[in-house]
């Protein structure tokens, strides 16, 4: 069988690119190695995380908020099998959806492992290991990623687990050490910690979420320490040495930043230290195709590989392992390789973490910009100062906005708050279109609403022209 275009993986990166070679005209194949579309992402990253952030936050709130709205909920308790029912029927839906899209464009899905064969064949062997080949006139790699670990640490999927385990436990754990303090730990920590687990996480970097803003990071600790009291620890500047697993516990040895060993015990340990990109058992040298020394396949500007008419996507590639990123990529992809031209802005690509309030950052941060030795104007508007954050009880956090001193082009954008996923748009839109702070003051911004506090750092950013503070 032939095909235009042949794409390997169906995460938020391969389906994307393989609907859009499809509206573009061409006949498209798309491979995946498990029964189900949709990649990490849909299966047992993005999707089923945010589930289980919601359930937990619910409660949360019914537990320690809705008293003071004036509503009693008593003899509350937490039903973790249910909340993991739901998470299921979550992503059963949505990879449905996906399942659904393939079949309204009219492209062909076949279920197995895909690998080279050469540069216009791929060899899809199926988990009985039958074997089939299909040929593609341009093959896209969107293969993913899959949880690291740190030397002398064992992920045995029982006590010592990645991602993918936590969210299917259904006995709340005691306790839970989680080693690293980045997205993926401070989302699962929170969830855990919400439902009443002791959890400790241990970061090697000096504050969470080390790769966003230093304030956001500095500012999620105070939040998280606030609200979860005893139930929450952070120890930064921990190096993780070992971790050994017992049938009911495991222990974790570190060493901080004096060079003396710590020694943790809990239940679980979740180890949250990054992806790395799943390009095992590819066939790449079958093509001539090498990856680098984190494990990515170089590309040029228009994603292709140093072999013509091979192509690579998302988290195995060089930049953030984002399915956002990875989506534009695989639509950059089947735009380039149909003539057009299209290009996407790697500045303007928002990172999100998923925790109560939200956090979310896009551009320059603060430290890049000292770093770079660009002249910068900083506003700041805490959350507290606004009507509607008060009325809806979450005043923590704040927006920042970073524009250039002498130009007012805005740099950066970062927001720690409720709802900040869905405001940190007006930032990517002022990026994208080279807005000014002074633009974005300009804007009327609904009252009451959170975005107001946008429009208040922009007026901070501009000079001192805040309102409300």
């Amino acid at each position: 069988m032939k095909y235009d275009v042949v794409v390997i993986g169906s995460g938020p990166g391969g389906y994307v690119a393989a609907i859009r070679c499809a509206q573009l005209g061409k006949k498209v194949a798309i491979i995946e190695k498990y029964n189900t579309l949709g990649g990490t992402c849909l299966n047992v990253g993005c999707i089923p995380s945010k589930a289980m952030l919601d359930s937990s936050e619910h409660f949360y709130a019914a537990k320690h908020k809705f008293e003071e709205h004036g509503i009693e909920a008593k003899s509350l308790k937490v039903n973790l099998a249910q909340m993991v029912k739901r998470k299921a029927d979550v992503v059963s839906k949505t990879t449905e959806g996906v399942a659904f899209l393939m079949r309204k464009n009219k492209i062909d899905v076949f279920t197995g492992h895909g690998s080279f064969v050469n540069k216009n064949t791929v060899k899809i062997t199926a988990s009985d290991g039958k074997e089939q080949t299909i040929e593609g006139e341009k093959i896209i790699i969107a293969t993913g990623s899959k949880p690291s670990s740190l030397p002398g640490i064992e992920i045995d999927k029982k006590r010592i687990i990645t991602s993918t385990e936590a969210l299917e436990i259904t006995e709340l754990p005691k306790s839970m050490i989680v080693i690293g303090g980045g997205v993926i730990g401070v989302e699962l920590g929170s969830v855990f910690a919400r439902l009443g687990t002791k959890v400790v996480i241990l970061e090697y970097a000096d504050r969470l979420i080390a790769g966003m803003d230093g304030a956001l990071g500095k500012e999620l600790q105070k939040i998280l320490k606030k609200e979860y009291g005893d139930g929450y620890e952070a120890h930064f500047k921990m190096k993780v040495t070992g971790a050994k697993a017992s049938p009911k516990s495991v222990t974790v040895t570190a060493e901080n930043a004096k060079g003396e060993t710590e020694t943790f015990t809990a239940d679980y340990c979740l180890v949250s230290v990054g992806r790395r990109p799943y390009t095992d058992q590819l066939g790449l040298e079958n093509i001539g195709l090498t990856t680098d020394n984190r494990g990515r396949i170089p590309v040029n500007a228009h994603l292709e590989t140093s072999i013509p008419g091979i192509f690579a996507i998302g988290d195995v590639i060089q930049g953030a392992m984002l399915a956002h990123k990875a989506s534009e990529e695989g639509v950059l992809v089947a735009e380039y390789i149909s003539g057009q031209k299209p290009h996407i802005n790697y500045l303007a690509i928002p990172g999100v973490v998923y925790t109560w309030p939200e956090v979310a950052g896009v551009g320059y941060t603060e430290e890049q910009l000292k770093e770079n030795g660009t002249p910068y104007k900083s506003g700041s508007f805490p959350f507290r100062a606004s009507g509607r954050a008060r009325a809806s009880m979450d005043m923590e956090g704040f927006v920042k906005i970073l524009s250039h001193k002498e130009t007012d082009e805005v740099l950066g954008m970062h927001i720690i708050g409720a709802r900040a996923a869905d405001m940190i748009m007006e930032g990517v839109f002022a990026l994208e279109f080279k807005a000014s702070a002074e633009d974005i003051a300009m804007l009327s911004h609904a009252h009451p609403t959170f975005s107001e506090s946008v429009k208040e750092a922009a007026l901070g950013a501009t000079g001192n022209r805040i309102i409300h503070l």
